[in-house]
């Protein structure tokens, strides 16, 4: 509990940073009571981009907690698992047939994206799975993955050289951006969390017995085979949400679940939700970096989160390599 409501108190601060920074740095808010515009900015831009930011880092700690006690592999995140670039694709298919930018505010839009996401990133992790042929070797189950996000990457490639008109909207995406989240943006991030999160809390259990082998699972009347398929499900559309609204974030999902083990050790009940509040602190936090650095522009925040990302793995694994290298 402790732990969490760190994480609260630091989602809190972290929103008041986002609702202060911008192209027109403070002045919006030391100028909210006598200039409207300063209103809208707040309440039309910078608040719901600060939500948005954090409803998707939450989604993406959440379903990186999920990949890596549904895997048992610390190494699982929805973008090694293929998820992310299934739903990369599930949402250009959408933007060609639909013929709507990501951008665009329309309910149909977005929820035509998101289900198209969502779809893609379901197909790409059962893919995953039956070319691993189940989750028994980690291995075999990374490899396929990595094969599996390559190849449905050459497949969005392809589909954007045959419809132009969505290069310039897939380019933000694949990039990774908050700029254009929005209210309704929000709304169906929230949702999404809310029951994932609630799906994912029901079937921890299975997670727990999964930690202690497959024969030992099975041995405590745990339905393993529809457990599972829930936790992929809340795995999937987690990840195509996410995907969906800011495109393709990386490394969140993976540092998160990894970040709150060094800091507690608890039941995958209590850890998928303190990783999902951990993932939206780092996206948060990362999101406000890139609105900051090079303000008034701004860094697509999926390049900053990779950079940041990746030393964190490389210095993960230098000092797991030095300690195993110790006395």
């Amino acid at each position: 509990m402790r732990c969490g409501a760190w994480l609260l108190l630091a989602s809190a601060l972290l929103a008041l940073c986002g609702a202060s920074v911008g192209s027109t740095g403070w002045d919006s808010l030391l100028h909210l009571g006598d200039d409207p515009v300063a209103w809208q900015i707040l309440w039309s831009i910078r608040l719901p981009r600060t939500l948005g930011a954090w409803l998707a880092g939450a989604l993406l700690g959440l379903a990186g907690a999920i990949a890596q006690g549904l895997f048992r592999n610390p190494l699982a995140d929805p973008y090694l698992l293929g998820s992310a670039s299934g739903a990369a694709l599930g949402a250009a298919v959408a933007l060609a047939l639909l013929g709507v930018s990501p951008v665009a505010p329309q309910w149909l839009a977005r929820i035509g994206i998101t289900g198209m996401a969502f779809v893609g990133a379901a197909g790409a992790v059962l893919l995953t799975l039956l070319l691993a042929r189940g989750v028994q070797h980690p291995l075999r189950l990374l490899l396929a993955g990595v094969i599996v996000g390559v190849v449905l990457g050459a497949l969005r490639e392809l589909l954007q050289l045959a419809a132009p008109d969505i290069l310039q909207a897939m380019q933000a995406f694949t990039l990774g951006s908050t700029a254009f989240v929005g209210a309704p943006a929000c709304v169906l991030m929230a949702l999404a969390w809310v029951s994932c999160a609630a799906l994912a809390w029901m079937l921890a259990r299975a997670l727990d017995g999964l930690t202690l082998g497959e024969a030992t699972a099975a041995s405590l009347g745990l339905p393993l085979l529809p457990m599972r398929a829930g936790l992929v499900a809340a795995l999937a559309l987690a990840t195509g949400t996410a995907v969906a609204q800011t495109g393709l974030i990386a490394f969140v999902g993976l540092a998160a679940p990894h970040l709150l083990r060094s800091i507690v050790r608890v039941t995958h009940a209590r850890h998928i939700l303190l990783s999902s509040l951990m993932g939206a602190v780092l996206l948060l936090a990362a999101d406000i970096l890139a609105r900051w650095l090079l303000a008034p522009q701004e860094l697509p925040v999926g390049v900053l989160t990779a950079a940041l990302g990746g030393s964190y793995l490389l210095w993960l694994m230098h000092r797991r390599s030095t300690q195993g290298a110790g006395p």
